[in-house]
C-alpha cells in the first residue's frame, strides 16, 4: 500500500503541523470507496489528514485533530482546516465555524464543515459547497472536478525526542576508521571460508540493492550504484547476485559477500519463491541465476551446485524492512517472512533486520541522522518489527542508505558500517557453533542440510 501523496507534499503538510510524520491508514482504491471501509480503517484515529485526488490533477483535503466516529454528530475543532496544492505550494483554508468543523456520518468519508465531503454517500465523488463554515474557491480547490480517482487518510504522528540515546554510538571520524579497519581485517574462524556470505531478503523497494550500493560507496570513497536499484512496483532485481565489496578502487575484496535477491511480493507466483530461498541458503544457486517465480531452481538448472561447500552457503540472513511501511505490512507478507524465519532457524543460520529509510520515517532523523537513537518513534518501529518478525530487538539495526546524495556523509557511513559489524559478529556465532561440534562432523552436518 504505497501513498499517492508525494514525499514533498507530505513534508509540506507536516510543516503546518509541527514535528510530525504521516502514516497511511486508508486508501480507497484498496479498501473501497465506501463510508464503511473508511470508518473501519480510521475511526478512533487522530489527528488525521484526509486527501482527495481527481483526474484533473488536483490534490486537496482537510485536517482535523478529532477522532472519526459514526455518531452522526458535529464535533468542535478550532484547529481544523482545508487545503489544496497549487503546484508545490499549499493553499490553506481555515474552518471559520469550529463547532461545525467535522461531522461523523457513517455512509460517507471525511466530512468537513458542511463544505467538503470526500467519498460522499459511499461514492467516488466529492461534495463541495464553500460558504458558511469554510470559504474557498471551488475552481482553485479541485478544478470543479468532483470525481475522485483516489482518497487517502493519514494519521498524524508526533516524533518524540528522548532525553538520552537508548543505544550508545560514537559519531567520530576515528570511529568510522576503526569500523572500516575491523571489516577489512576480519577473518572467518573456519579456514575453508575466506568470505562470509550474507543473504539480503525483503519486499520490493525495501532497499536491498541500495544497501549493497551504500556499503560499496563507503569503501570506494564516493557514492556508487553498481546494483540496480530504484522505485518500482515489481522487483528491479531479477537475478541472484553475489556482490563482493573492494577496499577502494584497486583494493582487495573484503571478507564479506552480500547476496541480493528478487524482492518478496504478497501474491503467489510473484517475487522470490520459497523453494529458491532454500536453494540459496544451501549454496546451490549460481551467481546471475535468473529468477522464475513460476519455476523454482532444480538440480538440472544450468550452473546448479550439486555439492556446495560451506563457503558457498549463507552464513547470515538480513531482512531488509522499509521503516515507512511496517504498520501497513500485509498479513500475507508477515506470514511469508515468518515462514522464511522458521526455515532459517532450522538451519541454524543467524538473522538480523536492517531497518531502512529511517530518515523518511522520522523528521527528527531527517534533520540529523545522529538522532536515530534519540527518536522515540524509531524505537517504537524497531520494537514493532522485532515483535512482528519474531527477532530480538538487539537484532534490529537501523540504516540510512545512499539514494539521492552525491557525496558521502560520515554519520550515515557509521550506521552502515555498524550494521556490517553486526553481520560479522553474527556469522562468528555461526562458525563458533560449528567449531564446537566434534572434529570433522560440523562441516558435513551443515552441508547435508
Amino acid at each position: 500500500m504505497n501513498p499517492m501523496l508525494t514525499r514533498h507534499q507530505q513534508k509540506t503538510i507536516c510543516s503546518q503541523l509541527g514535528r510530525v510524520k504521516l502514516q497511511l491508514l486508508y486508501k480507497a482504491s484498496i479498501h473501497g470507496f465506501t463510508g464503511a471501509a473508511f470508518h473501519q480503517r480510521c475511526d478512533t484515529h487522530s489527528p488525521t489528514v484526509s486527501v482527495g485526488f481527481n483526474a484533473s490533477g488536483y490534490v486537496f483535503g482537510g485536517y482535523t485533530k478529532q477522532p472519526f466516529s459514526q455518531s452522526g454528530q458535529y464535533v468542535h475543532d478550532d484547529q481544523a482546516f482545508l487545503f489544496t496544492f497549487s503546484g508545490e505550494k499549499l493553499l490553506k483554508y481555515p474552518v471559520t465555524g469550529p463547532q461545525y468543523a467535522v461531522r461523523m456520518i457513517g455512509n460517507s468519508g471525511p466530512y468537513f464543515a458542511e463544505a467538503l465531503i470526500l467519498v460522499n454517500q459511499s461514492q467516488a465523488v466529492v461534495y463541495s459547497n464553500p460558504g458558511n463554515y469554510c470559504n474557498f474557491n471551488a475552481a482553485e480547490m479541485h478544478g470543479n472536478d468532483l470525481n475522485l480517482t483516489e482518497c487517502e487518510v493519514y494519521q498524524v504522528e508526533e516524533t518524540t525526542e528522548l532525553e538520552r540515546p537508548w543505544r550508545t554510538i560514537s559519531w567520530e571520524l576515528l570511529k568510522r576508521q576503526e569500523l572500516m579497519e575491523s571489516i577489512k581485517t576480519y577473518k572467518p574462524t573456519i579456514s575453508s571460508v575466506s568470505q562470509l556470505r550474507v543473504l539480503l531478503i525483503g519486499s520490493v523497494g525495501a532497499g536491498k540493492s541500495s544497501f549493497f550500493n551504500s556499503i560499496n560507496s563507503v569503501f570506494r570513497g564516493h557514492v556508487t550504484s553498481q546494483a540496480i536499484s530504484g522505485c518500482s512496483s515489481t522487483s528491479l532485481t531479477t537475478q541472484f547476485r553475489t556482490y563482493s565489496v573492494k577496499a577502494g578502487r584497486e583494493g582487495k575484496p573484503l571478507p564479506i559477500i552480500l547476496c541480493d535477491t528478487m524482492g518478496l511480493e504478497d501474491s503467489k507466483g510473484a517475487g522470490l519463491d520459497m523453494d529458491d530461498i532454500s536453494s540459496i541458503l544451501k549454496g546451490h544457486l549460481p551467481d546471475r541465476y535468473q529468477f522464475n517465480p513460476s519455476a523454482p531452481l532444480n538440480s538440472e538448472t544450468h550452473g546448479y551446485r550439486k555439492s556446495p561447500g560451506l563457503k558457498d552457503k549463507i552464513h547470515c540472513v538480513a531482512y531488509v524492512i522499509d521503516a515507512c511501511k511496517i504498520s501497513i505490512m500485509s498479513t500475507k507478507m508477515e506470514e511469508k517472512l515468518d515462514a522464511i524465519r522458521r526455515k532459517v532457524n532450522l538451519m541454524g543460520i543467524p538473522q538480523l533486520v536492517l531497518l531502512t529509510k529511517v530518515d523518511e520515517a522520522c523528521p527528527l532523523v531527517k534533520e540529523d541522522v545522529r538522532n536515530i537513537y534519540k527518536s522515540g518513534y524509531i524505537k517504537e518501529l524497531m520494537q514493532e518489527v522485532s515483535a512482528r518478525l519474531g527477532v530480538p530487538l538487539s537484532c534490529v539495526v537501523p540504516v540510512k542508505n545512499y539514494n539521492e546524495e552525491l557525496e558521502l556523509d560520515m554519520n550515515c557511513d557509521i550506521l552502515l558500517l555498524s550494521a556490517v559489524i553486526q553481520m560479522l559478529r553474527f556469522a562468528d556465532n555461526y562458525f563458533d557453533e560449528l567449531s564446537d561440534r566434534p572434529s570433522n562432523v560440523e562441516i558435513k552436518d551443515v552441508e547435508s542440510r
